[in-house]
C-alpha cells in the first residue's frame, strides 16, 4: 500500500479542532484532548535465531483516560513511527466515546516487519515488548489488542508474560486472545461485522440496496477479506480488492471461494485468475457503489480525492482519508462513513471481551453479535441524526459527539488536585 507522506497526528489534530471550533470548546480542555496524555518510547534486545542481538523501536501512547481505562491496539510494521502511535491512540478515544463504551484510547507499535522474522523470533520480540510496557498496562488500566502485523496468538503471549510478572493468570490485560484462554466467541469478525451492520444503516438511508451493489475493497487481511464475504452473503458483488502484493478487478463481480484458495495458498490476493491485474492506486478509482480502504490511513487524498467514483466510502481503516480529501468528497456528494463509527466494531466486542474476563462469565457468538449490532446501530442513529439535523458530514457529528461526550467526563470530574 502507498502511505503518502501527511503526517497522521497533525491529521488527527485537524479532526479535533473542527469538532473543537465547533463546539466552542473550553481554551483548556481543548488543550487537554489535543495531545496525548502518556507517552512511552523504548528500544529494547531480541536475540535472533542465529544468535545475534538485533534492537527494535517500541511505543505506547494513552491519549485519554478520563472515561475509562485506556484501550488500544498494539501494531507491527516497519515503517511507523510516534505520530502514527499518537494520530491512532486519539482515534481510539472517538472511536470509544462515539459507541458510548467506557475506554479511553491508546495505540502501541513496534518498527518490524514480522514478515522477515522466524515464529520463535516474534515470540520474543513479543515477549521483551511486553515486559518494557508491563507498567502502562493492566485490566483497569491501559487494555492492548491485535493491530496491523499482530494477532491473537501475539495477545497470548502478551497475556502469558503479564501474568508471569504478576504471579497468576490475568486473562483480562488484553483482548482479541484465543478462546481457549478467555478470548470471546466473535471478536475474529468483529471490527467487518460491525461495518457492515453501520453500512446497512447507512444505505437505507440513502436509497441504496447492499445487493446487487458493486463493492471495492482495499485490504485483505481480517477485516477486508470478512467484509467481502459478508457482503458477498448480503447480495453484493465483490469486483476489486488489493492488498499489498496487488490486486484483481473483475466488472461482473469476483469468485470469492476461488480468491480466498488462492490467498491461503500465496498469501496475496495479487495473481488470482477470474480478472485484471489492478495496482492499489488504480483500485481506488475504479467505477463502484460502496469503496472500503481497510488498509492503512492516508489512502484517499487530495491527489486523487476528485477520482473517487464510489457512492459511498466506508472506513475500515484508521484514517485513510485526509481531511483535505475528506472536503473534496463531502462537495462531490460522496458519502463518507467516518472510521470512529465504521471500524468501532472490533473494540466493541473487545469491550465485550474484557467484561466476560472480569466476570468470569462467557457469552455465545448469537449473544454477543446481537449486542454488538444494538450499540452500532444505536451509535449510527445519534450520528446520522446530528448530521441531518445540523446538514453536516457524518465525520464532523461522530467528532462533535465523541469530543463532547469526553470533554463533559473532564468537566465533570473536574481537575486534580
Amino acid at each position: 500500500m502507498t502511505v503518502h507522506k501527511e503526517n497522521a497526528y497533525h491529521n488527527a489534530q485537524r479532526q479535533f479542532d473542527i469538532a473543537a471550533d465547533i463546539l466552542n470548546l473550553d481554551p483548556g480542555y481543548r488543550k487537554l484532548l489535543r495531545v496525548p496524555h502518556r507517552e512511552f518510547a523504548v528500544n529494547f534486545p531480541v536475540k535472533m535465531d542465529d544468535g545475534r542481538i538485533e534492537m527494535f523501536a517500541g511505543y505506547r501512547v494513552q491519549h485519554n483516560t478520563t472515561r475509562g481505562p485506556a484501550k488500544g491496539g498494539i501494531r507491527y510494521h516497519p515503517d511507523t513511527d510516534i505520530d502514527e502511535v499518537r494520530a491512532l491512540a486519539m482515534l481510539m478515544s472517538w472511536k470509544c466515546s462515539v459507541v458510548n463504551i467506557p475506554y479511553g484510547g491508546a495505540k502501541g507499535a513496534v518498527v518490524v516487519d514480522p514478515a522477515l522474522l522466524s515464529l520463535g523470533e516474534i515470540e520474543r520480540l513479543t515477549r521483551r515488548y511486553a515486559t518494557e510496557i508491563s507498567f502502562l498496562i493492566g485490566p483497569d488500566v491501559d487494555i492492548p489488542a491485535p493491530d496491523i502485523g499482530t494477532n491473537s496468538q501475539i495477545m497470548a503471549w502478551i497475556m502469558d508474560t503479564y501474568s508471569m510478572h504478576r504471579g497468576h493468570t490475568i486473562p483480562a490485560v488484553v483482548t482479541g486472545k484465543p478462546i481457549n484462554i478467555g478470548g470471546s466467541h466473535g471478536r475474529n469478525e468483529a471490527t467487518a461485522r460491525g461495518l457492515v451492520y453501520i453500512l446497512r444503516e447507512a444505505c437505507e438511508q440513502a436509497n441504496v440496496s447492499i445487493a446487487g451493489s458493486k463493492v471495492v475493497i482495499q485490504g485483505y487481511g481480517n477485516v477486508g477479506g470478512t467484509s467481502a464475504r459478508l457482503l458477498s452473503e448480503m447480495g453484493a458483488k465483490i469486483v476489486g480488492v488489493v492488498d499489498r502484493g496487488g490486486g484483481i478487478y473483475n466488472p461482473k463481480g469476483i469468485d470469492l471461494v476461488a480468491l480466498q484458495a488462492h490467498y491461503v495458498k500465496t498469501g496475496t490476493v495479487a495473481g488470482a485468475a477470474g480478472g485484471d491485474a489492478v495496482t492499489n492506486e488504480e483500485l481506488l478509482e475504479l467505477p463502484c457503489d460502496i469503496l472500503i480502504p481497510a488498509a492503512i490511513e492516508n489512502q484517499i487524498t487530495i491527489r486523487n480525492a476528485d477520482r473517487i467514483k464510489a457512492r459511498i466510502v466506508v472506513e475500515a481503516a484508521n484514517g485513510p482519508t485526509t481531511p483535505d480529501a475528506d472536503a473534496i468528497l463531502f462537495d462531490r456528494g460522496v458519502l463518507v462513513i467516518p472510521d470512529i463509527l465504521a471500524n468501532a466494531g472490533g473494540v466493541t466486542v473487545s469491550y465485550f471481551e474484557w467484561v466476560q474476563g472480569l466476570q468470569e462469565f462467557f457469552w455465545t457468538e448469537r449473544e454477543v453479535n446481537a449486542q454488538l449490532e444494538r450499540i452500532m446501530v444505536s451509535a449510527f442513529e445519534s450520528v446520522n441524526n446530528m448530521a441531518k439535523e445540523r446538514r453536516m458530514q457524518l465525520r464532523t457529528a461522530a467528532y462533535l459527539q465523541a469530543v463532547d461526550r469526553t470533554a463533559q467526563a473532564y468537566i465533570t470530574r473536574g481537575i486534580y488536585p
